[in-house]
C-alpha cells in the first residue's frame, strides 16, 4: 500500500500504539526557549528526574529579549523588562545545569528565532520529529520533518520521557503548480490557501505542500509556508526533500 510522507514519517518514530490509534512518539529533536520551559525544567527538579537525552535539546533565547541596544549593558541586563529578563535567566541556568546539544544565549552571535536557528546551525535535519513549545514549530517541515508546536506540560514530558502521547492526524495534499508572478511570495501562496479552504480548514489535519511551484520556493520559502499551515488550522505542514533542500543543509 502507497505511504504518504505523513505516513512514513509517523510510522518510523512510533514506540507503541494502542488498538485505538493513542501513539507514543518518539522526539529526535527538541526546541527550547525561555518561555515555556522553566515550568518544565521545574517540573523535572521536584520529581527528581533529569532529561532523559541531554543531545536531543537546542536551545535560545527568543520570545523576550529586544533586537536593538544590545550595548548599553552587560549580559541581560540590556533587557528593560524584569520579567522577560528573568525568563532569560532562567533558561541560562537551567541549561548550564543540565547540558544540550547547543545552546545560543542571548547576545550570542547565532542566538535568533529559534525556528530559524535550528535549520541554519543544522538541527533540523530531514526525517526527524521535531517540537517545541511554540505554535509555529511547523516551520521546520519544510525539512520534510514531522514538526509541531506542544505545551508546556508536554515540554516536561518530552524532557523526562523522550516521547509524546497523540493519535494521528489525517493527511492532506496541497498541489500549486506553475510559476509564481513577480513580487509574488511564499506568504502570498500561503494566504491564497487560507482563503480557499479557511482558518479551520486543516483542523485535525497534517497538510503535504506539493508541486511546481512549491517546488521552485527556496528553502526560507518553504519554510514560511510551513509556518503558516498553522493559521490555516493545521497540526503541521511539510514539503518533501529534494535538491533544493539537500543544497540547502549542504551550504
Amino acid at each position: 500500500m502507497a505511504q504518504t510522507l505523513y505516513d512514513k514519517l509517523w510510522q518510523s518514530h512510533v514506540v507503541h500504539q494502542e488498538d485505538d490509534g493513542t501513539a507514543l512518539i518518539y522526539i529526535d529533536r527538541h526546541l527550547v526557549h525561555e518561555v515555556t520551559s522553566p515550568q518544565a525544567f521545574e517540573g523535572l527538579k521536584l520529581a527528581g528526574r533529569k532529561p532523559w537525552r541531554v543531545s536531543s535539546i537546542v536551545a535560545t533565547a527568543d520570545h523576550n529579549t529586544p533586537t536593538n541596544n544590545w550595548d548599553k549593558a552587560e549580559g541581560t541586563a540590556a533587557i528593560d523588562d524584569p520579567i522577560a529578563r528573568l525568563q532569560v535567566d532562567t533558561l541560562d541556568a537551567n541549561i548550564r545545569e543540565t547540558g544540550s546539544l547547543a545552546y545560543f544565549p542571548f547576545k550570542d552571535l547565532r542566538q535568533g528565532i529559534v525556528h530559524v536557528v535550528g535549520p541554519e546551525n543544522g538541527a533540523t535535519l530531514p526525517g526527524m520529529t521535531v517540537v517545541c513549545g511554540d505554535s509555529h514549530t511547523s516551520t521546520h517541515g519544510a525539512f520534510a520533518c514531522m514538526a509541531h508546536g506542544i505545551g508546556t506540560s508536554e515540554v516536561e514530558h518530552v524532557m523526562a520521557t523522550q516521547c509524546l502521547v497523540q493519535k494521528k492526524s489525517k493527511a492532506m495534499l496541497i498541489r500549486v503548480d506553475g510559476a509564481l508572478g513577480k513580487g509574488v511570495t511564499a506568504k502570498d501562496v500561503a494566504l491564497a490557501i487560507i482563503g480557499r479552504i479557511g482558518t479551520a480548514g486543516g483542523t485535525g489535519y497534517a497538510i503535504e505542500f506539493a508541486g511546481s511551484a512549491i517546488r521552485g520556493l527556496s528553502m526560507e520559502g518553504r519554510m514560511t509556508l510551513c509556518n503558516m499551515a498553522i493559521e490555516g488550522g493545521a497540526r503541521m505542514g511539510f514539503v518533501a526533500v529534494d535538491d533544493t533542500t539537500i543544497d540547502y543543509l549542504r551550504g
